[in-house]
């Protein structure tokens, strides 16, 4: 079968050994399927099989089960190529031809024109499906240890033929039988499988994304990626035969001949031969292979040797001059001249030498073997924050390593790019995939890095598996649960320093997750830092601020603006300050939003002071009272003149020393927001209109200005000057508020005519001669009379 799933061994006995095997169903062979007398002894073997897989055979693992030479197993060096298993030049016995079952060819076509965008998968493909044939072996000794005595290594050997675009896979696992082979490597059976096949051509037809995450589940047949031809030579430790398996790929059959040759026999195992098409010899380079196995399995639980070139570098005689010699031979003090050279030689390599530390003890494990792990995984060059090492148990069972990063990614750019790579995820330590757009986790939490291993995973993970598993959702919320636990750690360190260095580089992607996700707003909370009236050079938390509050204080007030200094000096915060209450400062463009939807914390609800109906717990009606009915009807002429600017004019209880503030309504944008939103390059202008519609123009009926005005309204209402006044008023208001004035010029221009009356003959006198502007009469009547009135006043 062509897609491995995911399932637990139904054996009692293999749960008692804490083993677990990914089982691909076939179908047994057909009757008409011719069966040779060399099958024979393979009913062992095979029932052994049946008795796991309900009497089917192992299809997408035992299928490569791939072989070594006799020499391999007792750890002797060897220097033959790929290319001997062909070179043999006794005769061989007739091959016998069977046909692919149907289901078989059109996997093949599938595999090779369309499935797979990665190629290189194939090499990680092979090398599990050895690894469960060693695991097999393994089991099958502890009640057999006779099936070891062949060969007592169990590893895999990869070795590579550049030149003739050949690479031999070796395992010297559990092998297969005659009947094995025809099984397992030419039919398939109904567990799926044709649903599979089917689902893939319909998401293809569709034009819908039908490239598997990791490319994982096809198993031997994605050798046919990279090669023309396969050949497969295995023999099991309970026959005593071994057995040739030859395709081709585009082809609807395939051969199986009984190895006569003694150059080619095996103790046991499988020798997987590939040779490569033309355009894909690159893979048979030594390098390359040992690049591949790094990144995909090196995490694989046996030893995987590939066959690389070496050096050693070594002092040889160097051949003298005849005279000098004659020289040196009558000085027997004279040395001899060396010189150094490199001599080359293949020997194998270990290219799995990285243990998978998330399957150690965390109490075994140490701080700097936790950091040395983080940066040669992520190859990152300084030490994580924290990590955190775990093991989830019960409903879903996966290991994880989490760290968090000291430094935030060069350009910053992945708070609204959720496609990192900073998680890889594993099944059953087999490299899956790091390409990831929130499956594991929020887009907020992108810049948590570690290794996720499960055995729970299936494995033909699609993007729409890991879309709509259960499995991947519960391991979502422990994998984010983890990480908010990390962080406080981080937090709730003696070290302040550390969480300062994580919040300047990860604070805004905290806040994001304020936006995101409702469901972590208790976690996400505490976690966040602000600068306050009370603290302008350093950010204090929430809970901090809580602990400060005044026993009479209801809610946590906050203001947004675009620096500490402009929150400062904002109008609003006058009579708070005055009463001893803590302001928190929104600096950050995108602290307002996260705070907005937050709503509160520990039960107090956030407040915005630059919002309309501010409530300050100290309310006395009877006072009031008297300031509407002394102010009630000037509030109403000042609306009367602003006409739409405004929604309302109202009494402030937020101001003590300035004359007037504009505010926004309750359900409005504030003048930050407003600002923000302004600034966006594809803002809905229509919009903007009606969120900013909504302003309260907020009187201090305190102040001498207003009292002014309420003595104009009452005198004579309709006084230019008063009149004029009340649009500067507003204008001034407007600006103070943190808004932009839709007409700065005009603005400009009534403060430059103000200024102009202000100051008019206060340093000049009558005997000083001024130069006389172009428009000398308009100037004298606009100027100086106002002067003499504000003489008169």
């Amino acid at each position: 079968m062509m897609h491995r799933l995911s399932r637990r061994s139904v054996s009692a006995t293999l749960r008692a050994a804490t083993i677990r095997y990914r089982i691909a169903v076939a179908s047994p062979i057909s009757s008409s399927t011719p069966i040779t007398d060399s099958a024979v002894g393979s009913d062992n073997n095979t029932r052994w099989y049946s008795a796991i897989n309900g009497g089917k055979c192992n299809t997408a693992r035992h299928s490569a089960h791939l072989n070594l030479k006799s020499g391999l197993f007792l750890g002797s060096r060897y220097e033959s190529t790929a290319a001997a298993s062909d070179s043999a030049n006794l005769p061989q016995p007739p091959a016998e031809k069977y046909e692919y079952q149907a289901e078989v060819s059109r996997l093949m076509d599938l595999i090779v024109n369309s499935l797979y965008s990665n190629k290189e998968v194939f090499l990680r493909e092979l090398i599990s499906n050895a690894s469960d044939a060693l695991d097999k072996l393994r089991y099958l000794s502890v009640t057999d240890p006779q099936l070891l005595k062949d060969a007592v290594d169990l590893n895999i050997r990869i070795q590579t033929d550049k030149d003739n675009g050949i690479i031999t896979i070796t395992d010297s696992g559990i092998g297969m039988t005659r009947q094995e082979l025809v099984d397992c490597l030419g039919t398939i059976a109904q567990s799926g499988t044709a649903k599979f096949l089917k689902a893939v051509k319909e998401s293809k037809d569709a034009g819908t994304d039908n490239n598997l995450i990791g490319q994982f589940g096809v198993g031997f047949y994605s050798a046919f990626l990279v090669s023309d031809k396969v050949v497969v030579s295995t023999k099991s430790p309970k026959s005593d035969r071994q057995y040739v398996w030859e395709g081709e790929a585009n082809a609807s059959s395939f051969t199986i001949r009984e190895e006569t040759n003694p150059e080619n026999l095996i103790p046991r195992g499988t020798r997987l031969t590939l040779y490569l098409k033309h355009d894909e010899k690159g893979f048979a380079h030594p390098e390359r292979i040992q690049k591949l196995v790094k990144n995909y399995s090196q995490f694989v639980s046996f030893p995987i040797y590939t066959w690389q070139e070496k050096g050693i570098t070594k002092e040889v005689e160097v051949d003298e001059d005849p005279v000098e010699a004659n020289e040196a031979n009558q000085d027997e003090k004279v040395e001899k001249k060396t010189k150094k050279v490199v001599e080359r030689f293949w020997d194998w390599e270990l290219a799995n030498e990285t243990q998978p530390i998330w399957l150690r003890n965390p109490k075994e494990v140490t701080t700097e073997e936790y950091n040395e792990f983080y940066k040669k995984t992520f190859n990152e060059y300084s030490d994580p924050l924290a990590s955190s090492h775990f093991t989830t148990e019960g409903e879903v069972e996966f290991r994880s390593v989490l760290y968090v990063p000291a430094v935030s990614p060069m350009g910053r750019d992945d708070i609204i790019n959720s496609k990192t790579k900073n998680i890889r995820l594993y099944v059953k330590r087999v490299f899956i995939s790091d390409d990831f757009d929130g499956e594991l986790f929020p887009r907020y939490l992108s810049f948590v890095k570690g290794v996720v291993d499960s055995n729970d995973l299936p494995l033909n993970v699609s993007r729409e598996i890991l879309q709509e598993s259960r499995i991947v959702r519960i391991m979502r919320k422990r994998l984010v649960r983890k990480a908010f636990d990390m962080i406080l750690g981080i937090s709730l360190s003696e070290n302040k320093g550390d969480y300062e260095t994580f919040w300047e580089n990860f604070g805004k992607h905290l806040k994001l997750g304020c936006i995101e996700d409702r469901e972590n707003h208790k976690r996400l909370a505490p976690l966040l830092r602000f600068f306050s009236s009370q603290s302008e050079d350093e950010m204090i938390s929430l809970d901090e601020y809580v602990e400060n509050m005044k026993p009479e204080q209801k809610d946590i007030y906050y203001i947004a603006a675009d620096s500490v200094s402009s929150a400062r000096n904002a109008p609003f915060l006058e009579r708070l300050l005055e009463k001893d209450l803590e302001v928190l400062y929104l600096v950050d463009p995108i602290d307002e939003v996260a705070i907005q939807n937050l709503k509160s914390y520990k039960e107090k609800n956030f407040v915005d002071i630059s919002k309309e109906d501010l409530d300050l717990g100290d309310k006395n009606e009877e006072k009031e009272n008297v300031i509407k009915e002394a102010f009630g009807k000037t509030c109403d002429w000042i609306k009367k003149r602003l006409g739409e600017k405004v929604a309302n004019v109202q009494i402030s209880n937020r101001l003590s020393s300035s004359p007037c503030v504009l505010v926004s309504g309750k359900f409005g944008w504030s003048a930050n927001m407003e600002r923000l939103m302004k600034a966006q390059t594809v803002g809905d202008t229509s919009t903007l209109e009606f969120m900013k519609g909504r302003r309260v123009f907020e009187i201090n009926p305190e102040h001498p200005i207003i009292g002014e005005l309420n003595a104009a309204f009452k005198s004579n209402p309709d006084d230019e000057d008063a009149l004029r006044a009340i649009d500067l008023l507003y204008d001034a208001a407007l600006v103070s508020s943190g808004y932009t004035p839709d007409n700065p010029a005009q603005l400009s221009g009534k403060i430059y005519e103000m200024m102009g009356m202000a100051i008019s003959g206060k340093w000049s006198t009558s005997d000083v001669q001024h130069p006389v502007p172009p428009h000398t009469e308009t100037l004298e009547a606009e100027v100086v009379e106002p002067v003499e009135a504000g003489g008169q006043k």
